[in-house]
């Protein structure tokens, strides 16, 4: 079990290098982005019997090359132009360097270079913003469409055809890295996809797992990318410092069989301690880098959990504060839920059900909210109106892990 889970993790990691090496050299998103899935699901099959390739990544840019090359080369047309392009291609033009080689003048490995260019490419500014992000979530971030249908409140049918759309407008694109001006433009819609890509590792909104590790992982290592590109953007730093943060609880956020556990009862001696002390060097290094936007406040306010010692520490009223600056700056509905909970720690539990009630009309049916109207209905002594709750939250999420907490709080007050 273990190493297909490792299995599974080196796949994702490797899906967007190979995608945007395919897409550089053939263009044709679409037939590129199902040529890179039929060469998974050979890894898929074959590898945990077979054993792991020397270099995976070139092995999946092999096989999806092939596989790429007689779908292109089925259509007549297109026949010459891809056996020309072929020949003048150098043999070694897809073989993925070692982990250990060296790059020439310095510069990045060309997979990070693709995945990049994917990464931007897919925020492409004739698509339009949610287009741009549902795109990159599934070309780059390796989601489902189901997955990104709820991360942005849609039906799954709805999202399908936002991304087929917006796979059609960037067919012929230029696969290379914007310039500055460009690059600027697309920045906020690939800083929200990363921020998405984490929430989905760091949480993931189905299955059997709360932490899709690899995602998570994924998600950072991208970020950093950015951050080389712009070293001195404050929203960047600032995302990093927020998933650094984040991330550094990890290890205590599940018991010993994979069930959850709350922020306010996580033994904090088990949270990552370098990555608590980058993410707060990054925090008063992203304040510093000009106005605080939704990234740099969000970091604050994790840093203010990371840096309490035991959860009575938590100063809550500087993190109402911050969420206060945080709902004027973010029109998203999750920022106020979130506010709730903070209005109800300062001012207490029916203070926060009354803001919770304001953003209720946004997020109907999301199991979120009614997860945090049974914390607050708990704690003002409302059992029979917690119990209810716990159990409709319950019902409406797809993890496993979180409709067994939830479930299992409502059966605590039957008891």
């Amino acid at each position: 079990m273990r190493r297909t889970t490792e299995i599974e993790d080196l796949l994702r990691r490797h899906a967007p290098q190979v995608l945007g090496a395919l897409v550089r050299r053939y263009g044709h998103f679409d037939p590129a982005e199902d040529a890179v899935q039929e060469a998974l699901i050979a890894a898929a099959r074959q590898w945990p019997e077979a054993g792991v390739p020397d270099n995976p990544r070139g092995w999946l840019i092999r096989v999806a090359s092939r596989r790429l090359v007689d779908r292109l080369r089925s259509d007549a047309a297109r026949r010459a132009r891809e056996e020309v392009a072929a020949a003048l291609t150098p043999r070694d033009a897809f073989t993925a360097p070692s982990p250990d080689e060296s790059v020439p003048g310095g510069s990045r490995a060309p997979s990070e270079d693709d995945t990049l260019t994917l990464l931007f490419l897919c925020c492409h500014p004739d698509l339009a913003p949610a287009a741009q992000i549902a795109l990159t979530l599934r070309a780059v971030g390796g989601l489902t469409t189901a997955e990104i249908a709820r991360a942005h409140l849609v039906p799954e049918a709805t999202m399908a055809q936002r991304i087929s759309r917006a796979k059609r407008k960037v067919r012929g694109a230029a696969f290379v890295q914007p310039g500055p001006a460009d690059r600027d433009q697309r920045l906020t819609a690939v800083l929200q996809v990363l921020y998405l890509i984490f929430n989905e590792g760091y949480t993931a909104t189905s299955g059997r797992s709360l932490h899709r590790a690899g995602l998570a992982r994924e998600a950072i290592r991208l970020t950093r990318a950015v951050r080389r590109l712009l070293p001195r953007d404050g929203a960047v730093t600032g995302l990093l410092a927020l998933m650094l943060l984040t991330d550094a609880r990890s290890a205590a956020r599940t018991g010993p069989h994979g069930e959850l556990i709350p922020l306010d009862e996580q033994d904090r001696s088990r949270w990552d301690g370098a990555a608590v002390a980058e993410g707060l060097a990054l925090v008063e290094e992203a304040l510093g880098q000009g106005p605080a936007g939704p990234y740099q406040v969000q970091a604050a306010i994790a840093a203010l959990h990371d840096e309490a010692a035991r959860a009575e520490d938590t100063d809550w009223p500087q993190i109402l504060a911050l969420y206060d600056v945080l709902v004027r700056i973010t029109p998203e509905p999750m920022a106020g839920l979130s506010r709730a909970v903070a209005v109800a720690m300062v001012h207490g539990p029916r203070a926060g059900l009354a803001e919770a009630d304001a953003v209720a009309d946004r997020l109907a049916g999301h199991h979120r909210l009614d997860a945090v109207r049974a914390h607050l209905l708990e704690r003002a002594g409302d059992t029979e109106g917690a119990r209810a709750a716990y159990r409709a939250a319950a019902s409406g999420t797809l993890s496993i892990p979180e409709a067994r907490y939830l479930y299992g709080r409502a059966d605590r007050l039957d008891n």
